[in-house]
């Protein structure tokens, strides 16, 4: 008979009507020491995405990406517009002849290689001078969502770029990126029509021009945005042959049920990520290729750009809440992005504008960051519990570390939470304990009470970057085997015991 792991109970500081909004509230979690666990891969800090290909030129990118990648030891990072004309990739001389330049994207991606990052590569967008239609989308610098105007041009050009690649930096290590055919077809990124067929036609272009050069480069898609299209793209890449690698798609937490479900519900924003996670799970399992893996190439709690979400607190109860209802799910969740050197919507005009960076104009680490660090050091190992808002895990050198947070509905007013975790069999004498809310690690603080300059002096700068900083763990004794932390509503907090 399996021993009984962890039990989880709730108990209410009051009950009845009488209990009002603020009352306090405590859970009890009883943890045994000794208990089986199973593998915690942390799938949600695989890959990030970033602002578009030539950004990763910029020393300040640059230094975004060393400081996310020291914070969670990511692996991939992921960008729109390789073949942008920013980038200087494809032209055409004058008798129509393909011309091909590969300085920059050499620089590119050797930027990543010299800073422990491997590219996954969307393949987007549309060359000029290969574009069947001038029409730009709207975002600020003007990519061509067009299908190609001549496809024997496009696969000559996949197959160059390839090529390249795989000579520049070996199939052994080109073995080991992903390559995504486009970005978000099903809406405005693409625009063939209908949508669907003309993207096919675009995938198994690419696909067999990438195939063509190496069998192991990996590709997939189809991409999309509001996790769709899964199962028929499954569905016609087995009915037509075409190699297919990984599943990759996209939501956002305030994605509406309609465009997703295609149902009229209210789905929170809590909970509408992993919803959607579970739909094309199910979607992949009962396809032609259930062992598809699914990469989550994009995903965060907004795609508006909403400072009172992704740049405040409210992402510190969000991002764990969101890693344990899509766990098992997904290979690869990977948030959209990592830093506000992004100019989707134009130049940056304030410090903190809801861009969806984990780290803020000059190096400013923001509670999102802070939360992703703690995350981090999670073991890989994971005790099943009874409760809804903690992640229990267990690390190689056999210490605990014990996620706990306290997520209400954005803007809404809630009570603290007062954690009990009763250790069995506890061996420690004393727990550190670090905290990410509204007066530990958020910047947010700090800049209101600076009066919110538009344009900081250097002075200013230093000060909020220090502020962002996660606040010292704090000690906390172990008494009769238990631990007691306090959560504030949006906040998490991390326990070690060793």
């Amino acid at each position: 008979m399996k021993q009984r792991l962890i039990v989880a109970t709730l108990l209410l500081g009051c009950a009845g009507p009488a209990c009002g909004q603020d009352a306090p509230v405590t859970e009890t979690i009883t943890i045994e020491t000794h208990a089986a666990t199973k593998p915690f891969p942390h799938y949600w800090e695989q890959m990030f995405g970033s602002g578009r290909a030539i950004l990763s030129l910029r020393d300040s990118y640059r230094r975004d990406l060393r400081m996310v990648k020291k914070a969670t030891g990511f692996e991939y990072i992921r960008f729109h517009a390789i073949f942008h004309d920013e980038v200087g990739v494809y032209d055409e001389d004058q008798s129509g002849k393909p011309v091909y330049n590969w300085s920059y994207v050499d620089q590119i991606y050797d930027g990543l290689l010299a800073n422990g990052v491997k590219p996954f590569v969307e393949i987007s967008f549309m060359p000029k001078k290969l574009a069947a239609n001038p029409t730009p989308h709207a975002f600020w610098y003007k990519p061509s969502p067009a299908p190609p105007s001549d496809y024997p041009k496009w696969d000559g050009l996949i197959s160059a770029f390839a090529k390249h690649l795989v000579e520049r930096y070996g199939i052994e290590e080109v073995g080991q990126w992903y390559f995504e055919v486009w970005n978000e077809p099903n809406i405005d990124f693409w625009a063939g029509e209908p949508k669907q067929s003309t993207y096919f036609e675009l995938y198994d272009h690419t696909a067999r021009a990438l195939k063509g050069v190496s069998p192991r480069i990996r590709v997939g898609g189809p991409s999309t945005a509001q996790a769709a299209w899964a199962d028929q793209f499954i569905a016609h890449c087995s009915e037509k042959n075409v190699p297919v690698d990984f599943v990759s798609t996209h939501v956002y937490a305030n994605d509406t049920a309609h465009d997703v479900f295609g149902t009229e519900e209210k789905i929170p924003r809590e909970s509408m990520v992993c919803r959607a996670v579970k739909k094309v799970h199910d979607q992949v399992k009962a396809s032609a290729k259930p062992g598809l893996p699914i990469i989550w190439s994009e995903y965060n709690a907004s795609y508006m750009n909403e400072p009172d979400v992704t740049d405040s607190v409210y992402m510190a109860a969000w991002l764990p809440e969101t890693v344990k209802q899509c766990e098992g799910l997904v290979q690869s969740l990977a948030y959209w992005d990592f830093s506000d050197v992004f100019e989707e919507q134009g130049v940056v005009k304030r410090p903190f504008y809801g861009g969806f960076g984990l780290v803020a104009v000059d190096g400013v680490p923001k509670a999102a960051f802070n939360t992703f660090a703690l995350l981090h050091r999670l073991g890989d190992r994971r005790v099943d519990t009874g409760s809804a808002s903690a992640l229990v895990t267990k690390r190689r050198d056999g210490s605990t570390a014990i996620a706990v947070w306290n997520l209400v509905p954005l803007n809404a007013t809630g009570p603290d939470k007062q954690f009990v975790l009763k250790v069995k069999d506890a061996k420690a004498a004393s727990a550190s304990v670090t905290h990410v809310d509204a007066h530990h690690g958020n910047v947010l603080e700090a800049y209101e009470k600076m009066g919110k300059p538009q344009y900081p002096t250097a002075s200013q700068w230093k000060q909020l970057r220090a502020a962002g900083q996660l606040s010292a763990a704090e000690t906390v004794k172990v008494e009769n085997g238990e631990v007691r932390v306090t959560v504030p509503a949006q906040g998490m907090a991390l326990i070690e015991l060793r």
